[in-house]
């Protein structure tokens, strides 16, 4: 082979090699598949249309593959979260969120720019529709260790005047429909929610809580939950992918901190399996 022959022999493999950075440089060099899971607000079917426009924001967004986990119920939810279940993200309210960053080091990203608040709601028919007329009576929940349940255990402190607590609600519309079926007097929603149904008697509303938060498992790659804080963050800013908020029923997300969520955990105390 002549000098100038090796010399375009070298010149053809050095572009190759370049070539080839170049794309590994355009696919996404730490594309991930990852696991999302929500606390069960909705039913599994309901959640998975509920998520879906999140799930593939996400994944446009970090070309990471994110997989939506939907627990079928709070006590499935709840004993995936004490056994600290093999998931990357989790979307979850104030006390599910401070007990995972307290037990298991995981790292809150981001949370709704929305606080979160609970109003408890009394039929119509209720003649004196205040705390002390429920002793007795029907008020109809989200099973534990929902945030509505742990509120109404403390709206009733006293364990020989409490209310009959049913936690048959699917969801938290799912509540306000029992309550219309006769079936309770009162139920308990997301203060968003009482808007609604103004045919409904707010009796008490709770404390604001920070947003319901997102956070990353604590062995999931810094730079991989860096990724997806940064795409929810700039989220609100696309007009395009506004089903996202729309589903949610939010304006956005804001950087979250384990500080804001601290102590929070302790309103788990009185459900089966808190330690």
């Amino acid at each position: 082979m002549s000098q100038t022959t090796r010399g375009i022999h070298t010149r053809r493999v050095l572009a190759s090699l370049a070539m080839g950075l170049v794309a590994l440089s355009v696919v996404p060099a730490r594309a991930a598949d990852l696991k999302l899971m929500v606390e069960p607000f909705y039913t599994p079917e309901r959640a998975a249309e509920v998520y879906a426009p999140l799930v593939a924001y996400l994944g446009s967004a970090t070309g990471h593959r994110i997989e939506l986990v939907t627990p079928r119920n709070y006590h499935f939810f709840w004993r995936d979260v004490r056994q600290n279940s093999p998931v990357d993200l989790m979307l979850a309210e104030p006390p599910i969120t401070d007990y995972r960053i307290q037990r298991y080091g995981a790292v809150p990203l981001v949370r709704t720019a929305e606080s979160t608040s609970y109003t408890l709601l009394g039929s119509d028919t209720l003649e004196n529709p205040t705390l002390d007329s429920l002793y007795s009576r029907n008020i109809v929940t989200m099973p534990s260790p929902s945030l509505g349940f742990a509120l109404l255990l403390e709206f009733f402190p006293d364990p020989v005047r409490q209310p009959n607590i049913l936690s048959a609600a699917s969801s938290w519309r799912d509540g306000v429909e029992i309550v219309f079926a006769g079936e309770s007097d009162a139920t308990i929603v997301p203060t968003w929610l009482q808007a609604e149904y103004p045919n409904l008697v707010p009796i008490r509303t709770s404390r604001e809580f920070p947003g319901i938060a997102l956070c990353a498992s604590a062995g999931l790659d810094p730079k991989v939950a860096a990724d997806i804080k940064a795409a929810l963050l700039k989220l609100h800013e696309d007009p395009n992918v506004y089903e996202v908020l729309n589903e949610l029923g939010i304006t956005g997300f804001e950087e979250a901190s384990a500080e804001e969520y601290r102590g929070m955990q302790q309103m788990l105390r009185d459900f089966y399996g808190f330690r």
